[in-house]
């Protein structure tokens, strides 16, 4: 008997004396925002070894469907909710508050090999839009383009709808990728390839291009310059508590913020 409540005795003592958190969080949504997520989690549990943070893509759509039905604590999203998810938030008894992490530029991007390095957000629409089709028309080579998209349930694909097509339709023979790294892979395989990603993503192996006399950069986007730019969202069930504040606390304080700023992104605190 004794050796048995010694036994448990050593067992809650040991419990005690072992890291505890009472909460596990699961992020899911954007793969745009993604990065940020992953490196910022990775980072907050390092520093606090109890805390469990699950973080998983499949699209902005995706990651606010997760919320509503209550089976994500952050929707990631690159995009504003819309009406009818917020019509749906009421009804599912949630109340999804956005939290501004980030800010991001649209990159267009073409194949390196590409010899047309700027373009009006006009033009864009009209290639995207199927009215322009082969490179020639805009003093290139004579080359078809093809055109590379986001899939419907991304958000980068509506931002760029909303800002470049102004709700015109993409071209029906697009290639719909489902991620931003996917994009900008197939345009960097693709001869005479055009598509678009977040500034994240953005590497030498595609060519960003001017858009209306403007690179896409941290600076363009922070001036205001550059015309394509977009807030990057992670959505919660009303305002963040326990976890979810210290998580999303940790990302837009100073460090959270700087490790944005390394993924690509553009943080919301001026550099010192």
């Amino acid at each position: 008997m004794k050796l048995t409540r010694l036994a448990v005795m050593g067992t809650l003592i040991l419990g005690l004396a072992l890291p505890c958190y009472a909460e596990k969080i699961v992020v899911e949504g954007s793969t745009t925002v993604l990065p940020i997520a992953q490196k910022t989690a990775e980072v907050y549990m390092d520093k606090n070894p109890g805390a469990n943070i699950s973080v998983r893509g499949g699209g902005s759509g995706v990651g606010i469907a997760s919320l509503l039905d209550k089976n994500c604590d952050i929707a990631d999203s690159s995009r504003p909710i819309k009406d009818t998810e917020l019509d749906k938030a009421v009804t599912n008894g949630v109340d999804a508050t956005a939290n501004i992490v980030a800010m991001d530029g649209l990159a267009v991007i073409v194949n390196p090999e590409n010899s047309i390095s700027k373009l009006s957000k006009k033009q864009v629409k009209d290639i995207f839009t199927g009215t322009i089709s082969n490179w020639s028309q805009l003093g290139g080579k004579d080359e078809k383009i093809v055109v590379v998209s986001r899939d419907t349930s991304s958000g980068t694909f509506e931002a760029f709808l909303t800002l470049v097509l102004e709700g015109g339709k993409t071209r029906s023979d697009a290639l719909m990728q489902a991620s931003n790294q996917a994009v900008a892979t197939t345009v960097a395989g693709t001869p005479g390839a055009i598509g678009y990603v977040g500034l994240g993503f953005l590497s030498s192996s595609v060519k960003a291009i001017e858009i209306n006399g403007v690179m896409p950069s941290r600076d363009t986007v922070v001036s205001g310059k550059y015309p394509v730019t977009r807030p990057l969202f992670m959505y919660t069930n009303g305002k963040p508590k326990g976890l979810v504040k210290e998580y999303i606390d940790f990302i837009l304080s100073d460090e959270g913020q700087k490790l944005v700023e390394e993924e690509g992104f553009v943080g919301l605190k001026e550099k010192k």
